[in-house]
């Protein structure tokens, strides 16, 4: 009789656990299904992590095939599951005067820890883009923007060892106001630049004064 008694208990404590987690993982999933947005194309750091490894998170092969995005997810695995949520609130536009230089990819530690891992340096996982690309920014609340500003890192800087800075930066483009939409594009062109960048999104909504910040590896052909 005992053994019949052990194993219903073991399968409900088993059922227990895989709704419980079923819960956990859905209710991230819906928080991502509802809430802001991202750079998704060429794709911001942690977004990227997500969209490469958010079915599969806690594969161990992460840790060498993706180096960047394992210790992102190690830190702080929300940073990934709310990938559209960096941001912050009341800037006022003196994005500089907010975001200290070796912050920039984590909106100046916005929502401390969640995002810090972000500004970790090393080589990042990079998009391959030809030197004219149109970057593409998510809006999944169809917040509007009030401008597109896009940066992209000096030829010379090395992101892989380098922290990033503002200095690190030049403008490369910004857009007008833009209508609430599902989806933003800009046209880029970042020059005569080849090999490993960052490029630098602001997003600043139009809802509030709510500006988003990210980063986003590209390794440019030069052509």
């Amino acid at each position: 009789m005992v053994p019949r008694r052990i194993r219903p208990r073991k399968t409900l404590l088993s059922l227990a656990v895989t709704a419980v987690t079923a819960v956990l993982l859905g209710g991230a999933l819906t928080g991502v299904a509802e809430a802001h947005g991202s750079a998704t194309d060429p794709p911001s750091r942690n977004y990227g992590c997500w969209n490469r490894w958010g079915s599969d998170f806690q594969n161990p092969a992460m840790a060498t095939r993706d180096p960047m995005c394992w210790q992102a997810w190690q830190a702080d695995p929300n940073a990934m599951w709310n990938w559209n949520g960096l941001y912050r609130e009341g800037v006022a536009g003196n994005h500089q005067a907010a975001i200290p230089d070796g912050t920039l990819c984590s909106g100046g530690r916005t929502q401390s820890p969640r995002y810090n891992a972000l500004d970790t340096v090393g080589a990042w996982q990079m998009a391959n883009k030809d030197n004219r690309f149109t970057l593409t920014v998510t809006d999944q609340a169809h917040h509007g923007a009030d401008y597109l500003r896009v940066y992209i890192t000096r030829q010379g800087f090395d992101a892989a060892t380098q922290p990033l800075s503002w200095g690190a930066l030049e403008p490369v483009a910004q857009s007008g106001r833009i209508a609430p939409a599902g989806q933003y594009q800009i046209a880029v062109d970042a020059g005569a630049r080849t090999g490993r960048h960052v490029v630098y999104t602001i997003w600043q909504a139009s809802h509030l004064d709510q500006s988003y910040y990210f980063c986003s590896d590209v390794n440019f052909s030069g052509r």
